[in-house]
């Protein structure tokens, strides 16, 4: 069978039932790939003519336009098909893997957010707005985003505490310095693309503020010099947390644009009234050529995703991650 692969415009020659990863790697595809199993949406890629056939995930892989949306992992060719790969000169290749580390610190830094600092046994390798699966004992798994950038000698993570859950409250009444944590990773999508040098809009809500923080770091650490506008929504004032770490940031990189928006009650003048997405929309008439990361409640990922596009960003350049709330 005849699987094309664009932009590349290369032809193989695969047989009924191979792996599409496999086969993508074994003809030196450039293809991005974490976890091999379903669950992280690396090797996600879009099937433009024919049909694979796509295994269950194990869970859902947020993107704007899910449609013709395969992951490479857990898809077989079964026909002569078209695929189109993403970004194929931004390929990260981080296998995913399990690793010990240990309770630094546990922080507030609002009345619902707790900053989780952890120290690994080994690195773990990532890319700037990827995730994490954190286990704190039999049964107390969740995924979190790393807030630091790769290289750190400490994994950063923020969570909220979710009332009567089982593994924030774990974290809130049990977890302790020195205790031991389960790191498997990294996951997710929607991390930086480094070679990308127009504009950036990163939009986050809540603790979304964690893989936003990472890729923001990231690319200013890096010499990323294009212009930065980082829109922070939150529902109250109390909500706001990291503003210390942002303001930093923005004194020390011109390119940095920093946008504080609270959508509810009385606040500081300093700060935007509203939501996040009516902030983003009105302060511009045009983001073609920009990229655009997202992250935070679905809702509000789903609305800014959708302006985005309709703003001119392009639905292949949209890197969205929406936290599902969980009561465990």
């Amino acid at each position: 069978m005849e699987l094309v692969v664009q932009p590349l415009g290369r032809t193989l020659n695969v047989e009924a039932g191979t792996n599409l990863l496999t086969a993508l790697r074994e003809h030196q595809i450039p293809i991005s790939y974490s976890c091999t199993a379903g669950r992280c949406g690396t090797c996600r890629c879009k099937v433009l003519q024919g049909e694979v056939l796509e295994a269950g995930r194990e869970a859902k892989i947020t993107h704007p336009n899910d449609e013709g949306y395969v992951l490479a992992c857990m898809s077989s060719v079964s026909s002569n098909c078209v695929l189109e790969v993403p970004e194929p000169d931004e390929v990260v290749i981080h296998p995913a893997r399990i690793i010990k580390a240990t309770v630094l610190a546990i922080e507030p830094v609002t009345h619902d957010i707790r900053r989780l600092r952890l120290k690994p046994a080994k690195p773990l390798a990532f890319s700037p707005g990827q995730y994490a699966t954190l286990q704190f004992g039999p049964g107390l798994a969740r995924p979190y985003s790393m807030a630091n950038v790769p290289g750190d000698d400490e994994l950063e993570f923020h969570l909220r505490l979710v009332p009567h859950g089982r593994v924030t409250g774990h974290v809130e009444t049990t977890l302790a310095v020195g205790d031991a944590v389960r790191v498997s990773g990294p996951l997710g999508t929607a991390y930086l693309r480094r070679k990308h040098q127009g504009p950036m809009l990163c939009v986050a809500g809540g603790t979304g503020l964690a893989p936003v923080l990472s890729i923001v770091r990231a690319a200013l650490a890096e010499g990323m010099s294009q212009a930065i506008h980082l829109y922070f929504g939150v529902r109250t004032e109390r909500d706001i947390y990291g503003l210390e770490w942002l303001e930093q940031l923005r004194e020390r990189h011109a390119n940095l644009h920093l946008h504080i928006i609270v959508s509810t009650g009385e606040h500081d003048p300093r700060w935007r009234g509203g939501l996040v997405t009516d902030a983003f929309n009105h302060d511009w008439d045009s983001l073609a050529g920009w990229r655009a990361y997202l992250c935070g409640a679905p809702p509000m990922v789903e609305a800014a995703a959708m302006l985005a596009r309709k703003k001119g960003v392009l639905p292949e350049h949209v890197y969205a991650d929406a936290f599902y709330a969980s009561g465990i």
